[in-house]
């Protein structure tokens, strides 16, 4: 069920709709629109009563939501959801396209700061890399764990960009928590409904990547897992799916991206790297998916990729990063997106840490 708010109604009848929602034995899901605000309610095994609603003041309607996914529909928030960050300018969902690049694992310190610097030149706002890698071969690298999340740490200090590292399980979950500005959960955990569960309880931004072979309600589904326990900030992740192929290691399915703008108010971003698992075909797809409308691209870069721990062969050299940057930019402009101007991370970072500097000093 759904509640909607008239237009002019009062923080505290929304209050109100939410507590007599909770009085019920439901759980009430406040979102705010531009216009007006929707109350989901879970945890409902039918339909609510709508006459106990519906007559409570700054109420408009009470409509039933067929959907299976409530929290994650259009018929709950008609507005696109823009996750935003505290004390920064950056935003996912909104007319700024989001670039999230990095290695696909830290591997040291000089490796991480090596990509961090220079994919903060070219106009990357978020540095990802991961310091828990689920691996199919138990004896593969797999990540350096809280030496790596301190690591990242130091890279948004210095760079000025923005985290997102994946947590495999809900161990690792708590410390990502700690150290990142999203938390990533891979395609392998699409489905861990307890990890899902335990990331809703997060208050950081969740990046949730769809499943080798979830079709589109599935992922959607998984999204609600995360949502219904209250944490709203969800960005959805294309990164490919099992297919017959075999001319790819996934088929980027970039079809899912209107399709889930079309159905959610969440935003999407793609990720070609996992998409196609090969090098020369990262820009290609990158250029295909802001045609398409996504939100952003999540691209792996590596300064060395021949002696990469993880997917080095489809991480861009940093050269290949620049130029992938320059071509989305002018594809960006026609739809009427922005993408950040090289060296506008590393100048915004240079700049905070100047002031801190200052600020040192005058107390000295």
């Amino acid at each position: 069920m759904l509640v909607v708010m008239r237009a002019q109604a009062t923080e505290d009848q929304v209050r109100a709709v939410c507590k007599k929602v909770e009085s019920l034995g439901y759980r009430a899901h406040p979102m705010p629109g531009a216009q007006r605000t929707a109350i989901g309610i879970t945890g409902n095994k039918g339909e609510v009563e709508p006459g106990t609603l519906g007559e409570m003041p700054g109420v408009q309607e009470v409509i039933r939501v067929s959907k299976p996914y409530k929290l994650v529909s259009r018929d709950t928030k008609p507005d696109n959801t823009v996750i935003t960050f505290p004390g920064s300018p950056v935003t996912v969902g909104g007319p700024d396209l989001a670039i999230i690049a990095g290695p696909c694992g830290v591997e040291s310190r000089d490796q991480a700061f090596t990509i961090a610097e220079r994919v903060a030149r070219a106009g990357a706002q978020f540095f990802r890399g991961g310091a828990y890698k689920p691996r199919t071969s138990p004896y593969s690298f797999q990540g350096m764990g809280e030496d790596g999340l301190r690591i990242l740490s130091e890279i948004r200090d210095r760079y000025g960009l923005l985290i997102v590292t994946e947590a495999v399980d809900n161990e690792s979950l708590d410390l990502v928590d700690q150290y990142a500005d999203v938390i990533q959960i891979g395609a392998r955990n699409m489905q861990n409904f307890s990890l899902l569960k335990r990331a809703g309880r997060a208050r950081k931004p969740v990046l949730l990547k769809r499943g080798i072979s979830a079709t589109l309600e599935e992922f959607l589904m998984a999204a609600e897992y995360v949502m219904s326990e209250g944490n709203y900030k969800v960005i959805l992740c294309e990164r490919g799916v099992r297919t017959f192929a075999d001319h790819t290691r996934n088929t980027l399915d970039l079809s899912v991206v209107p399709a889930v703008q079309r159905l959610s108010h969440l935003p999407i971003v793609v990720d070609p790297s996992h998409g196609t698992g090969k090098r020369n075909k990262v820009t290609p797809l990158s250029r295909a998916a802001v045609a398409v409308g996504a939100d952003g691209l999540i691209i792996e870069v590596h300064n060395d990729p021949d002696q990469a721990l993880s997917d080095g062969v489809q991480s861009l050299y940093p050269d290949q990063f620049d130029s992938l940057m320059q071509q989305v930019r002018q594809i960006a402009a026609v739809l009427g997106r922005n993408v950040a101007e090289a060296g506008t991370s590393a100048a915004a970072a240079m700049s905070r840490m100047a002031r801190a500097s200052e600020r040192l000093s005058s107390r000295a």
